[in-house]
């Protein structure tokens, strides 16, 4: 009886432990990074790829992803503690003990190189290490807390997704995937620091050289809006290139404008609502954007 009672007991504490490792992988960025990855793969492959392709480089990436967003949290802890947004993320609230979150992403990234070197080509497994290597020692220990330049150079690690899913099976690169490459860089700079006018107080306290710290909010606005257009020009290429058709750079173009207002509204607006706005608008930009080229691959 008193085993059958431990057991009932360490059930729950055994579900909160995964429920906290899990959160320290940040789902909702793998799985959106995980979608530019299929639709690089559908791109390449004209189609649906093979299951035996498809689950092995989406597994892949997902544990390189994780990996790497782990490892920023482990070397970020002590800002991550200062910052009202991020304080109560696993390691700063004392759930996980430093050393066993790096011990934890530095696993996830050595299962996801073994895992696409051996079930789908060792090129693909280095870039997907290269993107890890690039969010963890580039962006997060170089960049992010020395120079107002971190996101517009951090932003090719969340590019990386599209040429692992093109490699995949294609077992090359070309300009193609470059350009989708492009795309996710160029998205990058307006989403960031939408979220950095949000939570420009948290940045201020942590010392992190933000746009908005470091060269205000107004010329962060006027920034958000030349990437914001710079993006439009580049997400139409797919198109003028002939990768993709007209579904895509309609959609493109409709959704390139959106933003474009958005942005415009922002310099307008100069609140808190409207960089929540644009925030949520540029998630649901790269979400819908990636999804037009999947109809656009797979209807014609």
């Amino acid at each position: 009886m008193a085993v059958h009672s431990s057991t009932r007991l360490n059930k729950p504490k055994m579900g909160a432990t995964i429920r906290t490792y899990l959160e320290l992988t940040k789902l909702r960025i793998v799985l959106l990074l995980l979608f530019t990855t299929l639709t690089a793969m559908i791109i390449a492959a004209d189609g649906i790829p093979h299951l035996a392709l498809l689950l092995p480089t989406l597994v892949g990436g997902a544990l390189s992803a994780a990996g790497a967003s782990v490892i920023n949290q482990y070397i970020d802890r002590d800002m991550d503690a200062r910052m009202s947004r991020t304080s109560r993320r696993p390691i700063p609230s004392g759930r996980v003990e430093p050393i066993n979150a790096l011990i934890f992403g530095l696993s996830l990234i050595v299962w996801s190189t073994l895992i696409l070197g051996l079930f789908v080509n060792w090129l693909t497994a280095g870039l997907a290490l290269g993107g890890a290597l690039y969010y963890v020692v580039i962006y997060t220990l170089l960049l992010k807390r020395n120079t107002v330049l971190n996101i517009l150079i951090g932003g090719g690690a969340g590019a990386m997704p599209v040429l692992v899913g093109w490699t995949a099976v294609t077992g090359s690169l070309n300009f193609e995937p470059m350009i989708l490459f492009a795309i996710v860089f160029y998205w990058t700079p307006p989403h960031s620091w939408a979220l950095a006018l949000l939570v420009n107080s948290d940045y201020t306290r942590a010392n992190v050289p933000m746009m908005p710290v470091a060269r205000g909010e107004k010329v962060t606005r006027q920034q958000i809006l030349a990437y914001s257009i710079q993006l439009l020009l580049v997400s139409l290429l797919p198109s003028f290139f002939g990768t993709l058709g007209t579904i895509y750079f309609l959609a493109a173009l409709a959704l390139g404008l959106g933003l474009i207002r958005m942005s415009v509204m922002l310099i307008k607006e100069k609140d808190g609502a409207a960089a929540r706005r644009t925030y949520k608008y540029s998630t649901a930009y790269l979400a819908f954007l990636f999804m037009a080229m999947i109809l656009d691959t797979v209807i014609l």
